[in-house]
């Protein structure tokens, strides 16, 4: 089958070109470069597929990367070439069509677990060697004279053919004899290594327990020991190695020499070095990433007593017009020497900056005294926005909000203090930027609380958790009923029953609110329905519903009404839909058309909270409104005796208005019988409040024992 020209498998197989012709110079094989390109293109595609896999499967790239030691590919050049061409080729040929941010991320890991699965294959394959060696060492030993004379020429071609260092020594450390491979791990003569000391090879990087399990194997206390050991080449470099020590005895049993067995792991090493740099560090600004960060913070959380932490969350404010207007280029240059800056006020042992991502750092500081030195730091860091910086010729002013956290550790986890700093800083953003604050455990809390209420709210509703009850309408003439106005509740499962105010701007602010409105709405009609079906003197009744602004754009309000109140067989003239006063002023007549509809339909529309805000009132001729709704800070200076003489006359003034434009005027908040009389004097038309009845359900509106309006 021929690969479609540019098609998949055509760009696959060129990516197999590309790799094996990297690759193949430093190779320990018999096959041809195209005999071994075709060995490498299954592998190639298990990389492709697993690039484009929906989840990223580790095991995948560390089995492609132990396969490369199985196709003879042992040499660490051969890896170092691999990960190269896989960095470079692999999305370019292989990730067509992708999201390429997310698989040069898919690519990174791969690297990483292929690197990882060649170190342990070809340690495998080592171990394997070495084994076969010891084995014919201690044969040797057990007959001695006999393996020393007829096995003399198997035991050199091992020695000398072996892909490790190998060197003996006696138990006084001369050493007395080193293969080829040792000498070029080295670097240097067989007579300057053989006239060494095992005792002379130290490194300062030596673990501890090196020279003492050193000390057991050469008197006779253990056979062998495994450990990661550096040496110094005679060129001063470092050479690091997977070292196995053996005790190799007489006929007797007696120790008679160490036999050292050395893979050498430097190139390994420096990758895997490599690998964990840039998997810890910011690659635009090189500073620590989040990774890294958090297991930093984690190490401060859990030192021991007397130990605290102090933490900067920054985010810098505009940073987004910045990039909008000049470019991302511009924008990564302006991070970059922000991260500079950041840099250069966290030197102190114990401290560091790092960046989360986006415009977003965090500067740490551990120790016991952080309470002074979290405040001297974030000083810091304010005074070096202070100057303005140079992209491109422009010099740009750079502000920044910071969330400080400070506290002991042992006491919160990473998540937790992260979080309490990251809503720290959105206070200080919310204040006005350029500037910081100190974490607040109730201000979380309440944050935390908004955050858990906003992300249940769409289930909510799914999930039957609201429910409405009515406060009656009271005539303040003859006392009557003459409706209610529904009331929504959240009945959460952890919180209990909330109030609107509660969860109203949460609603608005997602945009849940207009069907949480259409809801109620229906709910309501058909309540009120009901009520006319159940008592047949209830057929005045009105029931009054609230619609927010964000449901006053909607553009099915007018539709959703008509069919709600068809649907549920309740007459227009039956319904009283209320609207705040804030929401009307300025209002345009493309806002108003919906309202003017619905009132030609026969709909009642009040203004609710009449008072509380700035309008015109001569702009009340322009409203299709039929109903004042005076908020209840006009009835509140009524609860005393005598009443206020000025609230007295702003009532009497707004109820002699409305009625001359043919308005009826409903007083909220009445809450003792003095109040109800002197708005009944005045000639306020219903009122509502605790003095009539509290919020309840639907079945006590005609069973609730009304105290008589008129005294």
């Amino acid at each position: 089958m021929t690969a479609e020209p540019d098609g998949p498998e055509d760009r696959l197989s060129r990516f197999a070109t590309i790799w094996s012709r990297a690759v193949f110079p430093v190779t320990s094989t018999s096959l041809t470069r195209p005999e071994f390109e075709t060995q490498l293109l299954p592998l190639a595609r298990r990389l492709s597929e697993a690039l484009r896999a929906r989840s990223y499967d580790a095991a995948e790239g560390k089995a492609i990367g132990g396969a490369l030691v199985t196709a003879h590919c042992t040499d660490p050049e051969a890896l170092s070439r691999t990960l190269d061409c896989v960095d470079a080729y692999l999305v370019l040929y292989c990730g067509e069509g992708g999201p390429q941010e997310a698989l040069r991320t898919r690519s990174a890991r791969l690297q990483h677990a292929m690197a990882a699965g060649f170190a342990q294959a070809l340690r495998e394959r080592t171990l394997a060697e070495q084994e076969a060696i010891s084995h014919a060492a201690l044969n040797a030993r057990s007959v001695v004279a006999e393996a020393l004379h007829a096995s003399e020429a198997r035991f050199r071609a091992v020695f000398e053919g072996a892909a490790i260092g190998i060197g003996i020594a006696d138990l006084e450390g001369n050493i007395l004899q080193v293969n080829g491979a040792l000498l070029r791990m080295f670097g240097g003569t067989e007579q300057s290594v053989r006239g060494r000391r095992v005792s002379d090879w130290t490194h300062p990087d030596d673990a501890p327990q090196v020279w003492r399990l050193y000390d057991e194997l050469v008197r006779g206390e253990r056979e062998h020991y495994h450990v990661e050991k550096a040496f110094y080449r005679p060129d001063g470099t470092a050479l690091w190695t997977n070292l196995t020590v053996s005790l190799l005895r007489d006929a007797d049993g007696q120790p008679q020499y160490q036999l050292a067995l050395m893979e050498d792991t430097t190139e390994r090493r420096l990758l895997n070095l490599r690998l964990r740099y840039e998997a810890t560090h910011d690659a635009l600004t090189g500073l620590p990433n989040r990774t890294l960060f958090f297991e930093r913070l984690e190490k401060a959380l859990s030192a021991g007593e007397g130990q605290r932490f102090g933490l900067c969350y920054l985010d810098l404010d505009g940073f987004k017009t910045i990039n909008d207007s000049l470019g991302h280029a511009a924008g990564d240059r302006l991070l970059v020497e922000v991260a500079d800056r950041l840099q250069s006020c966290a030197t102190a042992p114990g401290e560091m900056v790092a960046r989360l991502g986006g415009d977003e750092f965090v500067a740490l500081t551990t120790g016991p005294d952080t309470e002074r030195e979290v405040d001297e730091l974030v000083g810091r860091i304010m005074n070096a926005l202070v100057t303005p910086i140079s992209v491109d010729g422009r010099e740009l002013t750079v502000r920044g909000s910071i969330g400080v956290v400070e506290g002991p550790a042992g006491e919160r986890g990473p998540a937790e203090v992260l979080r309490s700093a990251d809503i720290t800083m959105y206070r200080a953003k919310s204040a006005g930027g350029n500037r910081f604050e100190l974490a607040d455990p109730e201000a979380d809390a309440r944050a935390i609380t908004r955050h858990g209420l906003t992300t249940a709210l769409p289930t909510a509703l799914d999930r039957g958790e609201f429910f409405i009850e009515y406060q009656p309408l009271v005539h303040l003439g003859d006392g009557s009923v003459r409706g209610a106005e529904a009331l929504v509740r959240w009945l959460h499962p952890q919180h209990g029953v909330l109030g609107p105010d509660r969860f109203i701007p949460l609603a608005e602010h997602t945009g849940l609110i207009v069907p949480l409105g259409r809801w109620v709405l229906e709910q309501s009609v058909r309540q009120a329905r009901e009520w006319q079906e159940r008592h047949t003197d209830a057929g005045s009744l009105r029931i009054n519903v609230n619609l927010s602004p964000c449901q006053l754009t909607h553009p099915g309000l007018v539709s959703d009404t008509v069919d709600i109140l068809e649907r549920a067989g309740l007459d227009p003239d039956a319904l009283c839909l209320e609207v705040t006063e804030s929401a009307l002023i300025g209002a345009d007549d493309d806002l108003l058309k919906p309202l003017r509809r619905l009132a030609e339909m026969g709909v009642d529309i009040a203004l609710d909270d009449f008072g509380t805000g700035y309008s015109n009132l001569a702009n009340l001729r322009r409203l299709p409104v039929s109903i004042l709704k005076l908020d209840r800070s006009f009835t509140q200076g009524m609860q005393q005796f005598p009443a206020d003489p000025v609230d007295l006359k702003i009532v009497e003034g707004i109820v002699s208005l409305a009625h001359s434009l043919d308005l009826a005027v409903t007083v909220e908040g009445v809450e003792t019988g003095a109040q109800a009389e002197q708005l009944r004097i005045l000639g306020c038309d219903t009122a509502q409040g605790w003095y009539y009845a509290r919020p309840g359900p639907p079945d006590r509106l005609h069973e609730l024992a009304l105290v008589d309006a008129t005294g």
